[in-house]
């Protein structure tokens, strides 16, 4: 092979093997929000680090600690731990404790779900825990109310483990090509009997919850010993799973602020005199759709009429406004799905 055609196929295969992950912050790189967060619990469904949620349903007794942690296996700096402070006095039969991603639908395509082409999928992740057992990786096809999942066990305590798990492909239902929310996944971390009492779906089936998470005996609520601590997150299409596709952090940054942004402006409006006045400000990075808006304001003197946005910008509308009356507004715009 000559050189030109040596460098082609390097070309190629480099270019082939990039943009394959489908999941944002797969390295728990980003936490914008912050990187602590104690008191979880009370049936919570919110972010915590960058585009992973953690979710709870039921009744649910168990407190937790979620945090940004720099225990990771070797070439990677974070994972997300997450550590039970209260335990639960027994699992709730309607209980259901997740870590749930969601992928728009316009991301999903190259998968050509609902098509006699139809891929298959691989999902991998690193994990480690004091606990032991079997657990659950469901996917959720929320445009047909499809699911499948796949069962693993961590085999040995406090040591970081890598699992791959291969889901097949689809031919019924496609997913719709729109920036809404078309497929999560949900990494059980407990599950009550109304979610463990049927038949776990091996391959894609209609929505069935007796169906979730059958087979999962790993319980992270049954006592403040427990842990769970996971990162190298990774879907990519095919049977066969590849290294994890590492990205800088600017770039996971800036994937991360098209669902959520926050931004701190000091003395935002000084040296405005009296009266009304409009201030337009762009965002970082043009959003998924128009964010909801939210703010603090450390220092004013003024009133803040409106505060509206669209996906690129957001706009101020204040009132009595002096110099020197607005300082440390911190800005969250949150447009996830």
């Amino acid at each position: 092979m000559s050189k030109a055609a040596e460098l082609a196929a390097l070309i190629g295969s480099q270019t082939a093997l990039s943009n394959r992950n489908l999941v944002i912050n797969g390295a728990m790189q980003v936490a914008q929000r912050g990187t602590s967060f104690t008191g979880v619990g009370n049936g919570d469904s919110a972010y915590y680090l960058d585009r992973f949620k953690f979710g709870e349903s039921g009744s649910p007794e168990g407190v937790y600690t979620i945090s940004q942690d720099s225990n990771a296996p070797n070439g990677f700096g974070n994972s997300m731990k997450i550590d039970c402070t209260t335990a639960e006095s027994a699992l709730a039969a309607n209980e259901m404790t997740r870590i749930i991603y969601s992928f728009e639908g316009q991301d999903l395509q190259r998968l050509k779900k609902g098509t006699s082409d139809a891929e298959t999928m691989t999902f991998s992740f690193y994990i480690k825990s004091n606990l032991t057992g079997t657990a659950i990786v469901g996917f959720y096809d929320q445009d047909n109310a499809r699911y499948v999942a796949k069962s693993y066990t961590i085999d040995s305590a406090n040591t970081w483990e890598k699992k791959i798990l291969t889901y097949p492909a689809d031919t019924t239902g496609a997913f719709d090509d729109d920036n809404a929310s078309s497929m999560q996944f949900w990494m059980f971390l407990q599950a009550g009997s109304d979610v463990t009492s049927g038949t776990l779906p091996s391959t894609w089936e209609s929505l069935t919850a007796a169906n979730y998470a059958v087979g999962q005996t790993i319980n992270v609520g049954s006592s403040t010993s427990n842990e769970i601590l996971i990162t190298g997150v990774q879907l990519e299409v095919g049977e066969q799973a590849t290294p994890f596709e590492h990205r800088s952090y600017g770039d996971e940054l800036a994937a991360c602020q098209r669902y959520y942004e926050t931004s701190t402006a000091t003395d935002f409006f000084s040296g405005l005199g009296g009266g009304d006045a409009y201030l337009s400000h762009e965002f970082a990075v043009v959003k998924r759709a128009a964010p909801t808006m939210t703010y603090t304001v450390s220092q004013s003197s003024g009133s803040i009429n409106s505060l509206t946005a669209s996906q690129d910008h957001y706009r101020w509308a204040i009132s009595g406004t002096s110099v020197g009356a607005w300082g440390g507004v911190l800005v969250k715009a949150d447009a996830e799905l």
